[in-house]
């Protein structure tokens, strides 16, 4: 993997990470809910009783919210570089509902692992998380349609 592709990946995940969270806060705050990815995520170490501030929690909640995206375009990256799908809305709708599964399924563990059972409507929360994850995929397809087409002609004209 060239520099170009992993500038490529790394800016998609924090545009479609960043569209995920915001369609989350809106939905938490139009439902009245804590349906924020990075807060659960915060509140999950705080339940495991790891010995570091309130504040490196809530950054590592972030953080690890972001690094995921980025293993989910990642993902998406070696699908469209490989052929297996094309670009196109249909593969982003695709894989919105498939990372969405995987999304649920994923707190779910957590949610069992842990044992921290926050006071959500699980139910909304799930649903949110399902269509966040499909805004996330359509998003993230979008730019890598468009970054692939600006780091193309860019390599382009650099390397000539």
């Amino acid at each position: 993997m060239d520099i170009f592709v992993l500038l490529q990946l790394i800016l998609i995940s924090f545009g479609a990470t960043s569209a995920m969270t915001w369609f989350s806060y809106v939905m938490s705050r139009n439902f009245r809910e804590l349906y924020k990815e990075p807060v659960l995520l915060s509140s999950v170490l705080s339940e495991l009783h790891f010995n570091i501030s309130i504040q490196s929690k809530k950054n590592m909640g972030w953080l690890f919210h972001y690094i995921v995206g980025f293993f989910f375009v990642f993902a998406y990256h070696i699908i469209w570089a490989k052929d297996i799908l094309p670009v196109s809305i249909f593969s982003g709708l695709l894989l919105g509902v498939i990372s969405g599964v995987i999304g649920i399924i994923s707190w779910m563990i957590i949610f069992k692992l842990t044992h921290y059972q926050p006071s959500i409507n699980f139910t909304g929360y799930f649903a949110q998380l399902f269509f966040a994850h499909m805004i996330f995929a359509i998003v993230a397809t979008l730019l890598y349609y468009v970054t692939l087409i600006i780091f193309l002609l860019t390599k382009a004209y650099i390397t000539t």
